[in-house]
């Protein structure tokens, strides 16, 4: 008579699992993510109000990729970290004792910055007490990738924003001049037959630069070797940016000069950046096909 002998789980793998380290861990992250459930309930209207901020949980996920393939390398030798992991620990607690004195101080969005790198230095933390700072140091890339969940402070998106408005303002100037179309540009306002348009806050394009930033960095992880050439090829997200913002206010602008000026005010105009945002990635595909190319061939 033939049968079928029931399925049993790896008693070896559930004790490897279920070990009091892991278990520690486990709890230590239980307690980390209820000190910290108000903060995060707020991130979490933030980044499904704010398409600034729309990335911010899908990055532990990644995170999470990265570190599981790098598992072996990250538990090949661990051990407690006493000393390391609460000195992290404890600057954790002091940057989460100034978020509460600083609450009513901080916009919203400071605060949710600072409480989230304080939560996200806490977790580290927890994993340098428990499995060894070397553990870290093996694989640094899904521990500060984690990073890109703190909102970015009101002060730097506002000097970014400048810089990207700027830098956009002077190619999509660039662009008109080469389209020999007669114009009278005055700071961030151009001047075109039958319209004027302005390059606004809103055309400076930091949603798609932090997507791209992101995707450059991931891609450089799984594809590069070079330290260097994964600087460089995060690096270019900044020109490639402006390229863009340029390329898409001169594309719409001859739109509505020649074809509709409604366009400028219609869908085309708040959702056309998708087929921009893809050149960009073709654009970022082709640096990266370059710079994989070096790697091979310095071995």
């Amino acid at each position: 008579m033939n049968g079928h002998s029931p399925v049993t789980k790896n008693p070896v793998t559930i004790t490897r699992i279920m070990n009091p380290r892991n278990l520690l861990f486990i709890i230590f992250s239980i307690i980390v993510f209820m000190i910290f459930y108000a903060p995060f309930s707020e991130l979490w209207v933030l980044s499904s109000d704010d398409e600034l901020y729309s990335h911010i949980f899908g990055i532990p996920l990644i995170s999470a990729y990265f570190f599981y393939l790098k598992r072996r390398e990250i538990f090949q030798n661990i051990t407690y970290s006493f000393s390391s992991g609460i000195i992290v620990l404890i600057a954790g607690s002091v940057l989460y004792m100034a978020g509460l004195s600083q609450g009513l101080r901080l916009t919203q969005n400071d605060y949710l910055s600072l409480v989230t790198f304080t939560a996200v230095l806490t977790w580290i933390g927890g994993f340098i007490l428990f499995y060894g700072i070397e553990s870290v140091k093996s694989n640094l890339f899904p521990f500060l990738f984690l990073f890109f969940m703190v909102p970015i402070p009101g002060f730097i998106v506002e000097r970014v924003i400048s810089f990207l408005q700027i830098g956009s303002t002077e190619v999509a100037y660039g662009f008109f001049k080469l389209t020999g179309i007669p114009l009278l540009r005055y700071g961030f306002v151009f001047h075109l037959p039958g319209l004027s348009i302005e390059v606004a806050e809103q055309c400076s394009g930091i949603r798609s630069s932090i997507a791209l930033l992101i995707t450059s960095i991931m891609a450089g992880q799984l594809f590069l070797k070079s330290a260097s050439r994964k600087i460089v090829l995060a690096l270019v997200i900044i020109p490639i940016t402006i390229f863009k913002n340029g390329l898409r206010i001169v594309t719409l602008s001859l739109l509505g000069v020649y074809v509709d000026q409604n366009i400028l005010s219609s869908s085309l105009h708040k959702k056309g950046g998708i087929p921009f945002f893809f050149l960009s990635l073709i654009f970022l595909g082709a640096i990266l096909w370059l710079l994989r190319r070096a790697d091979k061939r310095d071995g």
